[in-house]
């Protein structure tokens, strides 16, 4: 069965990953890592359940898997 991740959730695994807050307009907020290349992400906010699709958009953006959601 899939799990459901809430924004706050997603958030902090990004922050531990070594995202850091870009800004925000509206209900979205923007993620960046610098890296090489750097990356951003899009996070929707204040949002109980991100749709499972909406999370695999946000692992592919991050360059992440489900493994480091699941390990936190």
């Amino acid at each position: 069965m899939l799990k459901c991740y809430s924004s706050s959730e997603i958030i902090k695994v990004l922050q531990k990953k070594g995202f850091v807050f870009i800004s925000q307009k509206g209900s979205h907020a923007k993620f960046r890592k610098i890296s090489s290349p750097p990356l951003t992400v899009i996070i929707p906010t204040s949002k109980k359940e991100i749709p499972f699709g909406t999370f695999k958009s946000i692992l592919r953006q991050a360059g992440l898997s489900e493994d480091d959601f699941r390990k936190k």
